[in-house]
Formats: structure tokens, C-alpha cells, sequence
């Protein structure tokens, strides 16, 4: 399998070099070339089996080429034999053909550990194989840095560095970033929001000559590993409940747009998915554009759900790639437009084509507060804010009678106990293999909003400087 890049301007590379590039060198990101396809009777066999094993099934025509069988398999099996139940992703019954799929039983307690687990054995294999080592950035909104500290800490192929916005994520989020005490491990708190941390991420590795320099690498969803590790659960769950010999519909709270990209590159590769739903909260740039054709920045509204507190979400920019018959060209020009002026707007084309596969739905506070309780009245689930935003999103929208509905419960409570106890007034305790999270030393660095001080950082901690040429 091949990849190249949504504006067509960087080197066609396989699924390692994908892997460890990250953002495209032309600020694009990488798409296969084209969808493999899983055949109706396989996917009807998947119900039942083992998550590691569909894992597998899923990723090898992706990675076909670059990582062998046998070195896939095994990280697939170690990934998910660290999650906290049996079946990785559980389904549980909350209405009638209302499914919360849980995404949340990972180290890190949110469905971040669902990609990052897998794809930090699989980077650290070709790192290992290469004799290289690299380091990788990552911006958060809250998860992503969690995941990523618990998946690459003590690795000895990567540094990993984290921007997260200061007073942005919950207490919970922040400390899963700041506790690991392995020297690979930094996290900076930023003075901004997380889209200053996104910048500063696709900025760094913008800047090539830097770039190369540490040779950096990224995990955000803008790396297609992520992205396809996530597709497993779409089918895992589809299948469960009789696919493909009847189709599902799922409603996914959306941020960056790659949990909910993965569900349309499973619709892609043969699983009969009726509709998808993009559930925002306040920051309702996604369902804007869908409603007006007009995709705009506004500023960034602090709400329940931290973790979809966005205005840019990158991984958008897959989709319109798709939508405009991968005309790099003309995705090169949105993306200039919204550079330049904060907007740009989606050619009519484009826009039907988006509209025919995906709707959208924003959820207020008072919603997502209602929600919260009336799951837990209606039917005893404890719902954190961003599942409870897919909640809303799922009543408000119109389904076709006798197709389940699945929507994606994508953290723990427990990663956002001030909001359970503000809008339920009750605690939201901790896994008892995480109590000690909370009384676990602190260890975070103060940065600017500043480029060159986050590069100065990295020449200083986790560059060649540390040892990076000598690995």
C-alpha cells in the first residue's frame, strides 16, 4: 500500500514511512491511495472474535509491505491485553437501539489508548529496525497526551514532547501527562488554547531543516496510524450487532475529526453504515460548515468537554480531499484561504458529497447537563460530557426505525469528575489502579505560545544534543 499527500506536493511514501512522518512535508496529510475491501462474509465473522485478531485484519492490507504479519500480530496482542475488560471496546444497551460503545477501558481511560497503544509498538519496531530514533510531538486537547505519555514512556527509540493549553484540561487529563517519571517524557503547558497547540505542532513541522535536525514525528490523528487503528472498533461493533446483514448508524463527539474520519473509512472498506453523525458542543465549527457550506474560525468557548474545545480540526482536510475527487490542487487553496483569511468555502460538489455521507448536530451546556441526567435517571449510565454530547446528538436527529444506533462514549467519567460532580452531584472515583494519579508528583515545563521556544526546548531536552545521533 501507497500514501500521498491531501495537496499533492510530498513523496509517496509506504505505511513506516507514513508511520514516522506524520504530517506530510508539504503540510498535507497522508490518505492510501486507494480503499481496500473486506468481504460481507468477513465481517460477519467478526463477531465474537477477539479484538487484537480483527485489529489485525483490518490494518494488514494497510500496512502490507512495511511491517511483517508476525511483528503486527504481536503488537496488536500486547496493545490490547493492556486494556481493563475483555472485549477492549464493550457495547452496553442504554435505550431502545441506543448503544454506548466504550471506548475507554485503555491505561489512559479514553479512546485515544485504542490507536496509541498499537501504533507506539509498531513506531518503535521501525525505529528499532532502522537503528534510529526520533523525536515525537504531539498537540492535546486532553487525551491524546495521556495516551501518548503511557504508550512511548521508557521507550528508548523516542523523546516524546506534549503541548497542552494551560487550564484547558481537566485535572485528571493533566496529571496522566505530567506524572510519568521516565526522562523520555515532557510535557509543556502552553499559554493558549489547544488550535495555538495544533499550530505550533504543524509549525515544527513546517520548519524541514528543524525538522530533520531531531527528526521529529507526530501521533496526533493527523498520523494515519491513528487513524486506521481506530477503523477496528466501527466493525467490531457493527458486527456485534448483525452486520453486515443490517446496517448501524453511529453518532461520534468530534473534535479533530479523525475518530469520526475513521468511521467513514470503514464505510469505505465495505461496512454497511447508514449514517454518521457529527456531534459538536459550543464550538460548532463542523456543523456549520455542513449547515452553510462555509467552513469559518471563531474564537474557542470553554465548555464540559475540553477535549472537543476546537475550532480547526485537521483532519477535516481528508475529507475534503475525498470530496473533491482528490484534487490536491483545490485542497491546496481552501487550505491557503483558510490560512490567510480564518475561512474558506466548500465548492457546491465537495459540500453535497460531505452532506450525502455525514450530518451534524451541536449541543448546547444545558443539553449536555440534561442529558447527563436523564441517562443516568432513564438508564443508570454514568455519561461524562463529550459521550453525553453524542447523546444529544443522537436524540435530536432522525433514525430510520429498527437501525442501531451507536453512539461513541469516548472517556471515562472519571477523567472529568468537577463536571459529574457539578452536573450530577456525585464523585466519579478512579479505577483503583489509577488512585495513585492523584498524589503522584507533578512534572511540567511553562512554555510561550511561541515556535522558536518550543524548537529551543527541544534542541535543549530531546535533540541531538541529549544523544539523539548516537542512538
Amino acid at each position: 500500500m501507497r500514501y500521498v499527500s491531501t495537496r499533492g506536493d510530498a513523496p509517496i511514501l509506504d505505511f513506516s514511512g507514513v508511520l514516522l512522518a506524520g504530517l506530510a512535508h508539504d503540510g498535507g496529510l497522508y490518505m492510501p491511495e486507494s480503499w481496500p475491501q473486506i468481504e460481507a462474509a468477513t465481517i460477519a465473522g467478526f463477531a465474537g472474535r477477539p479484538f487484537h485478531e480483527v485489529a489485525v485484519e483490518i490494518l494488514k492490507p494497510f500496512v502490507a509491505g512495511s511491517i511483517p504479519d508476525g511483528v503486527l500480530e504481536e503488537a496488536a496482542r500486547a496493545a490490547y491485553a493492556s486494556f481493563g475488560h475483555p472485549a477492549v471496546t464493550p457495547l452496553v444497551q442504554i435505550g431502545e437501539n441506543r448503544f454506548a460503545l466504550e471506548l475507554f477501558h485503555g491505561p489512559t481511560l479514553a479512546f485515544k489508548d485504542v490507536a496509541m497503544q498499537l501504533i507506539a509498538r509498531l513506531i518503535d519496531h521501525v525505529l528499532l529496525e532502522r537503528r534510529e530514533r526520533a523525536t515525537i510531538v504531539c498537540a492535546t486537547s486532553g487525551d491524546t497526551g495521556g495516551a501518548a505519555a503511557e504508550a512511548f514512556r521508557g521507550l528508548s527509540s523516542v523523546d516524546l514532547v506534549i503541548l497542552f493549553p494551560d487550564g484547558r484540561v481537566s485535572n485528571v487529563q493533566r496529571r496522566m501527562m505530567t506524572t510519568p517519571v521516565e526522562d523520555n517524557v515532557h510535557a509543556l503547558v502552553v499559554d493558549g488554547h489547544f488550535d495555538d497547540c495544533q499550530a505550533l505542532v504543524k509549525g515544527l513541522f513546517n520548519h524541514h531543516a528543524f525538522r530533520d535536525r531531531v527528526r521529529l514525528a507526530g501521533v496526533n490523528s493527523i498520523n494515519w496510524g491513528r487513524i486506521v487503528a481506530q477503523v477496528t472498533y466501527y466493525f467490531v461493533a457493527a458486527a456485534a450487532l448483525g452486520a453486515p446483514h443490517r446496517p448501524v448508524s453511529f453518532v461520534v463527539p468530534t473534535g479533530n475529526f479523525g475518530d469520526i474520519f475513521a468511521g467513514y473509512v470503514a464505510r469505505r472498506m465495505g461496512l454497511p453504515i447508514e449514517r454518521l453523525i457529527v456531534a459538536t458542543n459550543q464550538n460548532d465549527i463542523l456543523a456549520r460548515t455542513l449547515k452553510t457550506g462555509v467552513y469559518e474560525i471563531r474564537s474557542v468557548e470553554t465548555t464540559m468537554s475540553p477535549s472537543m474545545d476546537i475550532q480547526v480540526s485537521s483532519n477535516f482536510e481528508r475529507l475534503l480531499f475525498e470530496a473533491c475527487g482528490r484534487d490536491a490542487d483545490a485542497v491546496r487553496g481552501m487550505m491557503a484561504s483558510l490560512k490567510q483569511s480564518g475561512r474558506f468555502e466548500v465548492p457546491a460538489e465537495a459540500l453535497a458529497f460531505i452532506r450525502d455521507g455525514f450530518d451534524a448536530e451541536r449541543a448546547g451546556e444545558d443539553e449536555v447537563a440534561d442529558a447527563m441526567r436523564e441517562t443516568l435517571d432513564r438508564a443508570g449510565y454514568l455519561a461524562e460530557p463529550h459521550t453525553a454530547t453524542a447523546i444529544v446528538a443522537a436524540e435530536t436527529s432522525g433514525f430510520a426505525a429498527g437501525v442501531p444506533v451507536i453512539m461513541l462514549a469516548t472517556a471515562h467519567p472519571a477523567k472529568f469528575p468537577e463536571a459529574i460532580k457539578a452536573v450530577l452531584g456525585r464523585d466519579a472515583a478512579l479505577p483503583p489502579r489509577l488512585a495513585h494519579l492523584l498524589v503522584d508528583a507533578e512534572r511540567q515545563v511553562p512554555v510561550a505560545n511561541d515556535l522558536a521556544a518550543i524548537e529551543r526546548y527541544i534542541l535543549a531536552n530531546a535533540g541531538p544534543e541529549t544523544g539523539l545521533d548516537a542512538a
